[in-house]
C-alpha cells in the first residue's frame, strides 16, 4: 500500500447542507522536501478563503509521497479520479503520470500542473517556473559572484523531473556567455531529493572535485539543512534555487551568494484558485503556461524577504 498523507481543509462547509462540495486532490512531489509543505499549506489556505467567495465546501486531499515516487504518484491520480473534481500535480517524471492524468481527464477531472509539469498531457493549464529562464538566471547569478571565471558543478536533483532538465539546459545554455567559467569533469550531479541525503552527497562531490570553485544548485536541497556547507566563508560561490527559512540562514552568514525565490506558496493557493474557476465557472486561464516571477534574495534583502514566511505560516 503506498504511503499517502490526507489533509483535508474546509470541513465546516460540509455541515451546511445548502453548500455544493468541491474536492481538490494536491499531488506534490515529496512530503520530504520543504517547499512542498509550504505549498501544502498555500493550497489549504486558498481552500478556506476561496470558498467563502464562490460560496462552496472546498476540501483538498493531498496525496503527496512520503518520498519523491512518479509511480505512486500515478497511483494517486487513479485514487482520486472518480471522487475529486479537480487535481494539482507536480511531476516527478511527466511520462509515468501522464496516462493517469489522461485517464482522469476522460473522465471529467480538471487536472493542472504545478512546478513540474507533464506538457503532453491533457492537463489544461500549468503554473510555475520558467524553468529554462531559471537555470539560466542561476548561471549568471554565479557568474556575477565569481567574476566571470573558474570551474563550477551544477547540482541538479532528480534526473528524471521535467522542470529540472530544463534548468538544466538554461545553465548550460548560460554557461557559454562566460568563456572563462567552465564545468569539472563530471558537470552535472544528479541526486536524491531528500535533504540530508543531498546535503552528504554535496560533501561527498565537493570532497572527491576539490577544483570545483562555485555551485549552481538548481534547487536548494542541501541548504534545507544545517551545516550542509562544509568550507570557509565565501571560499566557494554558491548560488541556489529556493529561499526556504533554513536557506536564508546561509545568506546571512556569507555561505550562498543569492537565493532564487520560487512561488512554493503560490503552487497551493493559484492551483486551487486555477482549479475553481475551471470547476466552477469553466474558464481556464487566457495562457496554458502561468508563470510565476522568480525573486533573487542576497543580503541586502534577505531579512525582508523572511517576513514572508511568519506570514505563510502565521508565525
Amino acid at each position: 500500500m503506498s504511503p499517502l498523507t490526507t489533509i483535508a481543509a474546509g470541513d465546516e462547509g460540509s455541515k451546511e447542507g445548502a453548500k455544493r462540495k468541491v474536492v481538490i486532490g494536491f499531488i506534490a512531489k515529496s512530503l520530504a522536501n520543504d517547499v512542498f509543505e509550504v505549498a501544502q499549506v498555500g493550497a489549504k489556505d486558498a481552500a478556506r478563503e476561496l470558498g467563502e467567495k464562490y460560496n462552496v465546501d472546498v476540501e483538498v486531499d493531498i496525496r503527496t509521497p512520503n518520498e519523491e515516487d512518479a509511480t505512486k504518484q500515478a497511483e494517486a491520480i487513479e485514487a482520486l479520479t472518480g471522487r475529486a473534481d479537480g487535481i494539482a500535480i507536480s511531476c516527478s517524471d511527466a511520462n509515468t503520470v501522464t496516462p493517469s492524468i489522461d485517464k482522469a481527464v476522460s473522465k471529467g477531472v480538471a487536472v493542472m500542473c504545478f512546478d513540474s509539469d507533464a506538457p503532453d498531457s491533457k492537463r489544461f493549464a500549468f503554473y510555475g517556473t520558467d524553468d529554462k529562464a531559471c537555470g539560466q538566471q542561476t548561471l549568471d547569478l554565479l557568474a556575477k559572484a565569481m567574476g566571470e571565471k573558474g570551474t563550477i558543478a551544477i547540482l541538479a536533483g532528480n534526473q528524471r523531473a521535467p522542470n529540472l532538465q530544463n534548468r538544466v539546459a538554461g545553465a548550460k545554455e548560460a554557461l557559454a556567455k562566460y568563456p572563462n567559467m567552465k564545468l569539472n569533469t563530471r558537470g552535472i550531479f544528479y541526486h536524491v531529493e531528500i535533504p540530508e541525503k543531498a546535503a552528504e552527497f554535496l560533501q561527498n562531490a565537493q570532497g572527491a572535485n576539490p577544483e570545483i570553485q562555485g555551485w549552481a544548485m538548481l534547487g536548494g536541497w542541501p541548504l534545507f539543512t544545517a551545516d550542509a556547507l562544509q568550507w570557509p566563508v565565501g571560499s566557494i560561490k554558491v548560488v541556489a534555487v529556493d529561499a526556504l527559512p533554513a536557506e536564508l540562514v546561509y545568506v546571512k552568514n556569507g555561505y550562498v551568494d543569492a537565493l532564487l525565490a520560487q512561488d512554493c506558496y503560490g503552487w497551493g493557493t493559484k492551483s486551487v484558485d486555477i482549479l475553481l474557476n475551471k470547476i466552477l465557472n469553466n474558464q481556464a486561464p487566457s495562457e496554458v503556461k502561468v508563470i510565476d516571477p522568480l525573486t533573487v534574495v542576497t543580503k541586502e534583502n534577505v531579512d525582508s524577504y523572511g517576513e514572508n514566511w511568519k506570514k505563510w505560516f502565521k508565525k
